[in-house]
């Protein structure tokens, strides 16, 4: 059957810590990509910095969404944001709510990371670990960004990572709280200031469960982070957990897959028969049918 996700206003998949749009032939999102133009949609994937504040790379993101519009002519865009990707397209759209038409929340730590939390208490603030941590993982994003042709993009980890704290994420909600539930694990308001907010994440599942790959070693990392949830310790992805990533309409938040597998990083086998890219297009289709 033919799909028809053909969107009125063009897709932005925004990529998160540590991501990219390309290193070389390789493209983060790209199977989704891919799959969405296939199916009739105009999509573009930014380039942000590896490691920043949410403000910083949601900066970029404008510039660059004003340069998609430019591009195609279009009035607005549909963002969809993994991980820390939606905090930035959250942010777009509350500073400059006329050019975004969605934000949508792909395992989004919209009430922060317990993991960031854990990461943040190991390091000793203005000691030797804090200041080792905060080097290698920025020349890790500065090589990224040398790889993906961006050179140019500043970074900052420990100003990621403070960032991605439920400290961090609790100053920046209190800025910009649209789409936010207005109680713990609930949905939020879908339409505010003439942006519709959508999420959706997923959950590790039992250990036992016969359809995970066990050879997945992106798998094996996210149930080795996942063991320093506390608040959510069964019900997370291995980077968020599942109420935290709550924002407007909730389509789902107990997808069996991990943080990464939900934008198709892995061995490539489905859970349960969920395939993280049909998750897109199907969604790209509820957006056109909303006159998005």
């Amino acid at each position: 059957m033919q799909r028809n996700a053909s969107t009125l206003h063009p897709i932005l998949l925004v990529h998160g810590l540590f991501g990219f749009d390309r290193i070389g032939p390789f493209g983060l999102f790209h199977d989704i990509k891919q799959a969405l133009r296939s199916a009739g949609a105009r999509v573009f994937i930014p380039y942000l910095s590896a490691t920043h504040t949410h403000e910083a790379r949601g900066d970029q993101l404008l510039a660059q969404v004003e340069r998609v519009l430019e591009g195609t002519g279009a009035q607005r865009v549909n963002l969809i944001g993994h991980s820390q990707g939606a905090l930035a397209a959250r942010y777009a759209a509350a500073v400059a709510p006329g050019v975004v038409a969605s934000v949508t929340s792909v395992s989004g730590p919209n009430h922060g990371s317990e993991l960031a939390d854990y990461l943040r208490k190991a390091l000793t603030p203005g000691r030797l670990p804090e200041r080792a941590a905060e080097t290698i993982a920025t020349l890790f994003a500065d090589f990224l960004s040398l790889l993906s042709g961006h050179p140019q993009l500043p970074q900052n980890a420990i100003a990621a990572l403070n960032a991605l704290t439920t400290e961090g994420v609790c100053g920046f909600n209190e800025k910009y709280p649209q789409g936010l539930p207005r109680s713990w694990g609930g949905k939020g308001r879908e339409l505010v200031n003439g942006v519709r907010y959508y999420s959706w994440s997923g959950t590790l599942g039992s250990v036992d469960d016969e359809s995970l790959d066990k050879r997945d070693p992106l798998n094996g990392c996210c149930r080795a982070f996942s063991r320093y949830f506390t608040t959510e310790a069964d019900q997370n992805d291995g980077v968020v957990g599942r109420f935290s990533s709550h924002l407007g309409t909730v389509i789902r938040s107990d997808y069996p897959l991990d943080h990464l597998a939900v934008i198709n990083q892995g061995t490539g086998q489905l859970r349960k028969g969920v395939d993280p890219v049909e998750l897109y297009v199907r969604h790209a289709e509820r957006l056109r049918k909303a006159g998005l």
